[in-house]
């Protein structure tokens, strides 16, 4: 049982000291050689192959003000799609057509993806210019159960590196007892109803909604 969470105590924000570059390497140092020398442009062999087992990604975007969006994407293995070393694809599968990412795209093609293999502690950052596509040949390569994207995502990439898993170790994240940390979540239909300033009771009819919708993945 994980116990009761309480605020922090914590200053204004305006209160706390933000450092400048200078002051972070003071306290950080520099990187080593070897870390910038895993940087590279393109997709190796293994890059690849890394994808084709990948089922989860995170895409990073920013529109053209700089406010940012993250968002979850997931799929059948091998989703992220190399079309060659610097090219990579990514379906857009049916959401809640708020397009958040492809808006950004569309007006600051900037984006960051960090991709997983479940099990795996080390995550595949790349980084690059991107672009939203209809063409019929690209989508055509994305069929999933039947279903042809109408939309995808081309990215060139610009940096690509294997990231050290001191992250996912330290959360734990592939522990199968860390699953029972969602029992002391509210459910999702409750934390929808609560963000929408709807009656909690309310999250109940949301659930079964999304669970009808969950049905159709494609």
């Amino acid at each position: 049982m994980m116990p009761e969470i309480t605020p922090p105590t914590v200053p204004a924000t305006r209160e706390v000291r933000a450092l400048d570059l200078a002051q972070i390497r003071s306290t950080l140092g520099d990187a080593s050689d070897a870390a910038y020398a895993k940087i590279t442009d393109r997709l190796d062999e293994n890059c690849m192959r890394f994808l084709a087992h990948s089922p989860f990604c995170c895409l990073s975007t920013s529109d053209a003000a700089g406010n940012c969006d993250c968002s979850p994407r997931g799929d059948y293995p091998g989703f992220v799609r190399p079309l060659d070393p610097q090219t990579l694809v990514i379906p857009e599968r049916p959401g809640n057509r708020i397009a958040d990412s492809m808006r950004n795209i569309v007006e600051n093609g900037h984006v960051g993806l960090l991709c997983f293999v479940p099990g795996m502690t080390e995550t595949l950052r790349i980084n690059g210019a991107a672009f939203v596509t209809d063409d019929a040949r690209i989508l055509s390569m994305l069929e999933q159960d039947h279903s042809v994207p109408d939309l995808a995502i081309v990215i060139r990439t610009e940096q690509v590196y294997l990231h050290c898993g001191r992250a996912l170790l330290r959360a734990g994240l592939w522990d199968p007892e860390m699953q029972d940390l969602a029992l002391e979540v509210p459910d999702a239909g409750r934390i929808w109803a609560s963000t929408s300033g709807l009656d909690e009771a309310v999250g109940d009819t949301i659930n079964r909604s999304v669970n009808a919708a969950y049905r159709e993945l494609y």
